[in-house]
């Protein structure tokens, strides 16, 4: 069956993803590309069987991305086949406390987004600004200072000539420059290419509670430099975060609570969405699952094929274990701990479309028992395939420096992981991740250049037409507004089930991070949307919500409160919603 794809999926694909020839035209279609990633990650089985059975799981690998069931991260779908072949997306750095240190971090940087990865780094480290330099009597410039440094160099270099690059900076709670570190991006242009997130403490936030002092100490001697009001430093926390959405937090107990090879070493930090915590050098290779694709009719009803999810979910697994030994490694310290602890990401996309199709409302306990029940079946699929890898392969090299070891032999210290699924939800016709639907017509900007991709509904949209009710108005209504909210002519039980994410309460959006979490190695990559007219009380509520849920990180976002931002609820002319409805 030919591959079908919508026309922004075509669209995204031809400008990023297909192979061009010298001349920049398209030297593949869909299907060539789907092709070619099969038959590269599947290579890795001919360490395992005979060219009959690499060519079977080749097959089956093909099968499960060309009909949308699976796709991997974006650099898996760009370099697999080619002369780059880099296929992790997700990689953390070191930043040691010397010129050296700093500068080579840079420049493993550079190589990672160039190959199409995004970067994650905790500047903690760094000594403070004003820190006397004894090798030379100047004084330090501080975790800020070289955190630009960085930015600057990220906005030259295009992650694979296709996309821009991304980072993660981090600042743990005690730092003495946390300070300028938690109003560093209050200025609209500085470190544009930076997610930043503070290093959060269990002890921090206890102090917070009890309205405690609080130390911030020089990250070499431990000494303290300054103590501050815990419940002052929280305050700015909050107000940076409903003025800019950053910074965001990082859980770090939580983290390292769960880090399945603690011998290793402590996580400090994570990729550039936060939702894969790694040790130094590690990179992650991801995937997700489209969940929209397994509900199917059911006898009489309408419910989830779950044999058929975990028999994808299991190859899923399989597909990405393999893309471990397919990859080709630009630093010798990630292919090392890559292969000891051989870390995997699978996550979902969809999860907004397969409520709407199970006629589950977003901001509901049952669909936060669903999300529950439907993570822990997919871990337990996850865990159950890694096992017999493990039987067939052996267990991951430092398994017996894990938390695993040694009741339980897998071949991945790590299975489950929660990504944005930013472009290969677009390439799936999917919701984004585990987010609600961000509106009902909407454009995306600034994903391809200064094109813009509009977007309608296509749960909405096939309800209204399966009801008589798609038509000039209601497509105008859609145009203005994005929402149905104030749409006549709908019942209030359509509207809960089509409600959008600025329509949804805050506490709802956590409590399925939650729900996800609870089942989930690494960590939950979500936005909590907080419409334009939320405060900063709300941000403090939802920031200490996240931690008492035991989140491992959270990113909000007020509407608005951004410049540019890439998602637009409304498309700007009728011609350009109907194109996509009848895409």
């Amino acid at each position: 069956m030919p591959v079908q794809l919508s026309a922004n999926a075509r669209r995204v694909l031809e400008s990023r993803y297909l192979r061009k020839d010298k001349e920049g035209r398209l030297a593949e279609d869909a299907d060539g590309l789907f092709r070619r990633v099969a038959h590269a990650v599947a290579a890795a089985e001919r360490r395992w069987g005979n060219e009959a059975a690499c060519r079977e799981w080749e097959e089956l690998f093909y099968e499960m991305m060309s009909q949308l069931l699976f796709l991997p991260n974006s650099p898996t779908l760009m370099n697999a086949g080619t002369a780059l072949h880099q296929l992790s997306a997700c990689f953390v750095l070191p930043v040691e406390d010397s010129m050296d240190g700093i500068f080579s971090s840079l420049k493993q940087a550079a190589l990672i987004q160039q190959s199409g990865g995004g970067t994650g780094f905790n500047f903690s480290r760094l000594r403070p600004q004003h820190d006397l330099i004894t090798k030379t009597g100047g004084s330090a410039s501080g975790p800020v200072s070289f955190m630009k440094i960085f930015d600057a160099a990220t906005e030259h270099v295009k992650q694979g000539g296709k996309r821009r690059g991304a980072n993660m900076g981090i600042l743990n709670v005690d730092h003495p420059d946390i300070e300028a570190f938690i109003s560093a991006k209050q200025q609209s242009s500085v470190l544009t290419n930076f997610n930043i997130s503070v290093g959060i403490s269990n002890a921090f936030m206890q102090a917070v509670l009890k309205k405690e002092s609080w130390n911030l100490l020089h990250p070499n001697s431990h000494v303290i430099v300054k103590t501050i009001s815990a419940e002052k430093l929280w305050t700015e926390i909050v107000e940076s975060a409903w003025d800019c959405g950053d910074p965001g937090l990082l859980f770090l107990d939580t983290i390292n609570a769960a880090n399945p090879t603690p011998e290793l070493g402590m996580i400090q930090a994570t990729n550039p969405c936060g939702e894969v915590p790694l040790l130094p050098f590690e990179s992650c290779n991801l995937g997700s699952v489209n969940l929209s694709k397994f509900v199917k009719q059911l006898d009489d009803t309408t419910g989830i094929d779950w044999p058929e999810l975990e028999s994808v979910v299991r190859l899923a697994v399989r597909f990405l274990d393999d893309v471990i030994d397919a990859n080709q490694y630009i630093i010798p310290e990630t292919k090392a701990i890559v292969q000891g602890n051989r870390k995997i990401g699978l996550g979902v996309m969809g999860w907004a479309d397969m409520l709407c199709q199970l006629g589950i409302s977003y901001d509901t306990e049952e669909a936060v028992a669903l999300a529950d029940k439907l993570m822990s079946f997919i871990q337990s699929g996850a865990m159950a395939a890694s096992a017999q890898l493990a039987r067939e392969r052996g267990p991951f090299p430092n398994w017996a420096k894990s938390r695993y070891y040694p009741e339980r032999p897998l071949r991945n210290a790590s299975l489950t992981s929660i990504a944005p699924t930013g472009s290969i939800s677009i390439i799936a016709d999917a919701s984004s991740s585990i987010e609600p639907f961000f509106a009902l017509a909407f454009e995306r900007r600034h994903v391809l250049n200064d094109e813009k991709l509009p977007v309608i509904n296509r749960c909405f949209a096939d309800y209204l037409v399966q009801t008589g009710q798609y038509n000039e108005q209601v497509l105008a209504h859609l145009q203005a507004e994005g929402s149905a909210a104030r749409l006549p002519g709908l019942s209030p039980e359509v509207k809960a089930l089509f409600k959008t994410a600025y329509e949804i309460a805050p506490e709802w959006h956590v409590l399925q991070q939650a729900a996800y979490q609870r089942h989930v190695d690494n960590a939950v990559s979500k936005t909590i949307n907080l419409p334009e007219t939320a405060t900063p009380a709300d941000i403090d509520r939802i920031y200490k919500m996240a931690w008492q849920q035991q989140l491992k990180g959270i990113t909000i976002y007020r509407q608005n409160s951004l410049p540019q931002q890439i998602l637009h609820p409304g498309i700007h002319t009728a011609a350009e919603a109907c194109k996509v409805c009848l895409s």
